[in-house]
């Protein structure tokens, strides 16, 4: 085989896992191969999900903060506003996207290669190029980061038009007056909450009694309280018997409840599937879930030794931040470089939806079932002057904090910029920190980090009153 087709690292797929995986290869001194079957790269996260979907996002907030002006600006939004004009820079973004990523794989020395891939054996890759040619890649090992796709119940006929999916729902010309969403996870969360606050008569409908099952409870009422007031309703432990577009103008959804939804549009969004066909792994036999994602371990290792997986495409938790992480951790079990140091059970989710939602480390449950009687301080935003400012007042900072009345555990937000200050509570989970930290250090006034200061003085006002000897009487 040519020299120049062999690698040491074989990457297939462009998204963040792909990326990272690439170019900690590079950064080892290894030669890298990064393969990606879409014309662009960046994958779906870049091009139909997190940019485009972020992008609506700041077009909503920003009438928010028109709206509250109000008083000074007659402001009302146009009902035959189009989408695409609310996402005036989405095309500028993405343009920049795509430079700084094709720039990263440059300025690394990656070799970024345009066709479709498939496994040949465990360290052969044919690519089918664009121009109908083929080849065969060798390395020594290899690297899937093929992400993952909208899935589409066959029972809900998806048209694209009045039925959507997650890849879709931008391709709305025009706001539609009302939507359903189906589905209680990250992307429906994230919607449902962005078209309320644009005035769309927004209902969700879940099987799950609340939307984001694996977010604390407090965290989620707060975003559910915040979707109602903004307009929206929400149908929980609900069961779909029917989805059809009524060929006028309405999607009607009839559940076992008898209840009946009629809207201008519904979105579907009950889960991905993995993007693992034509890929080959029957070839080699790597093994997959029933779902169809690829089995790893600890190390993102397949049953294959040389062969690893990243990203959605393994499944849970399937963000973004997460994906990098893995690529990295791949990369460097492959090179035998050892952990990384990261410790996954610090990972921080962040969640778009509107207030922002995130989490980091236990969660107040959890924390409760390993240690018992432990401490929970809280600042609502409500109190914290920067959020008043700002008319940010929605939300609530949580810290979970062991039964000495010291030890952080874990740190749940949600309110506006909740992904952005998770980072100082995820520092302190790693540094092993006290919560007295938040106390004992100056923290800018007025900012929204204040609410950590008054979640740590909460704590310890608790640890004072528990402690307290008994009045006599």
């Amino acid at each position: 085989m040519d020299n120049a087709n062999n690698y040491d690292i074989i990457v297939i797929g462009s998204g963040p896992g792909g990326q990272q995986a690439a170019v900690e290869g590079t950064k080892s001194g290894k030669r890298v191969a990064l393969i990606e079957r879409a014309r662009n790269v960046g994958g779906e996260c870049v091009f139909h999900g997190t940019i485009p979907s972020k992008t609506l996002r700041e077009a909503a907030l920003n009438l928010t903060n028109l709206r509250s002006v109000s008083n000074i600006f007659q402001y009302e939004l146009r009902s035959d506003v189009e989408i695409h004009s609310l996402m005036g820079r989405l095309d500028e973004v993405l343009a920049l996207q795509k430079t700084s990523i094709e720039e990263e794989m440059r300025r690394n020395d990656v070799n970024l290669i345009h066709g479709k891939a498939s496994l040949v054996d465990q360290n052969q890759v044919r690519v089918q190029h664009i121009d109908g040619s083929s080849s065969i890649l060798s390395a020594k090992n290899i690297v899937i980061a093929t992400g993952s796709r909208p899935r589409r119940p066959p029972e809900i006929p998806v048209d694209h038009e009045h039925i959507l999916d997650s890849d879709s729902i931008l391709s709305l010309i025009y706001l539609p007056q009302s939507l359903t969403v189906l589905g209680g996870g990250v992307i429906s969360s994230e919607y449902a909450s962005i078209f309320a606050l644009l005035g769309v008569k927004v209902t969700m409908i879940d099987r799950a009694p609340r939307p984001l099952m694996f977010m604390d409870p407090e965290l989620v009422n707060s975003y559910l309280e915040h979707f109602k007031q903004n307009g929206g309703e929400h149908y929980g432990s609900a069961e779909i018997t029917s989805v059809t577009w009524d060929g006028v103008s309405q999607v009607v959804t009839k559940l076992a409840s008898g209840d009946v939804i009629s809207s201008d549009k519904l979105l579907v969004a009950l889960g991905r599937l993995a993007n693992v066909e034509g890929l080959g792994l029957e070839t080699v036999g790597i093994e997959q879930t029933k779902r169809g994602h690829i089995v790893v371990d600890d190390q993102y290792q397949t049953n294959i030794p040389n062969i690893y997986a990243v990203g959605d495409v393994v499944g849970r938790p399937s963000l973004a931040a997460s994906a990098m992480e893995q690529g990295r951790r791949a990369v460097c079990h492959a090179l035998g470089m050892g952990d990384t140091g990261v410790d996954f059970s610090y990972l921080p989710i962040g969640i778009y939806a509107i207030p922002e939602m995130a989490s980091v480390g236990l969660s107040e449950e959890e924390a409760r079932e390993k240690f018992g009687d432990i401490y929970v301080g809280k600042a609502n935003f409500a109190d914290i002057a920067r959020a008043q400012i700002s008319g940010a007042t929605t939300g609530l900072l949580k810290l979970v904090v062991a039964p000495d009345g010291q030890q952080l555990l874990g740190v749940h937000i949600v309110s506006q910029g909740a992904a952005d200050l998770i980072h100082a509570g995820e520092l302190a989970l790693l540094n092993g920190n006290k919560v007295s930290i938040f106390q004992e250090n100056v923290l800018n006034f007025p900012t929204m980090s204040q609410a950590y200061r008054v979640a740590a003085l909460d704590v310890f006002h608790q640890v004072m009153n528990r402690t307290a000897e008994p009045v006599l009487t």
